[in-house]
């Protein structure tokens, strides 16, 4: 089984990868126009969207999003990373560097130690899903990783997608095989904007500027009004970001 994917578009290609609190669909927003300008590709990860938590062995979801790549014959392509996407972005670079032209890392993580924040959301929402309150476990994300300039519409949305990747994800066979391969900064020399959100919380606020000291080419870019998720908290200014960044 390969997870879902679509593209749409021509001209020099990108892939989006959607955070894990939501799915491909955190992209709707953006999707025209970066089609109207690129070979936009953008796929649903293994238990989230239209993707089932299922696989036949061990998979990653940067594995994943190489075979797509190579099946599709892209080359080279500009990767777009948004929070857990940035991560799998990052470790794509780090195990493909040839399909990886440059980097717009939004919010990202990079698998570094949780802060004590961080670590308090994930005990939450591991006693919310234990209890059985999807209702709760929901309504944390989404007070979590959306910031103040979100639109009741982006709050619904969001729901949505993350009740439908919990359901997936509760019901995966237990013995599926997750992998999370390493990330190594030093092989990574594609030409990276590392996007924070002043409103976002300060592990990840720590992960870019830790990403933009680290990282061979790298550009660091605070947005002030910014949570966790820019793209769909002022999804016209983001369109404008990535139109412009992907485009020089």
């Amino acid at each position: 089984m390969s997870p879902w994917w679509e593209e749409a578009g021509d001209g020099p290609p990108v892939l989006l990868l959607h955070s894990t609190a939501a799915d491909s669909g955190m992209w709707d927003p953006q999707w025209p126009e970066l089609a109207g300008a690129f070979r936009v590709i953008r796929m649903d990860f293994r238990g989230y969207g239209r993707t089932p938590c299922a696989a036949d062995g061990p998979f990653s979801h940067a594995g994943d999003a190489a075979e797509l790549l190579d099946r599709l014959g892209t080359g080279p392509v500009a990767v777009v990373g948004a929070s857990g996407g940035g991560e799998v972005a990052l470790q794509l670079a780090t195990l493909r560097p040839d399909l990886v032209s440059r980097l717009v890392l939004l919010n990202a993580g990079a698998g570094l130690p949780p802060t004590p924040e961080l670590a308090e959301f994930g005990d939450q929402e591991d006693r919310l899903l234990e209890a059985g309150d999807l209702d709760g476990a929901v309504e944390l994300n989404v007070r979590t990783w959306l910031g103040p300039e979100a639109a009741p519409e982006a709050h619904a949305r969001l729901a949505l997608m993350q009740r439908n990747a919990f359901e997936l994800q509760l019901a995966a066979a237990e013995d599926l095989e997750f992998v999370k391969p390493a990330i190594d900064l030093t092989v990574i020399t594609a030409p990276t904007l590392v996007v924070i959100g002043a409103q976002d919380l300060p592990y990840f606020r720590e992960t870019g500027r830790h990403l933009a000291r680290e990282l061979a080419s790298a550009e660091l870019l605070e947005l002030p009004w910014a949570g966790h998720l820019p793209g769909m908290e002022r999804p016209e200014e983001i369109t404008r970001l990535l139109l412009d960044r992907l485009s020089n």
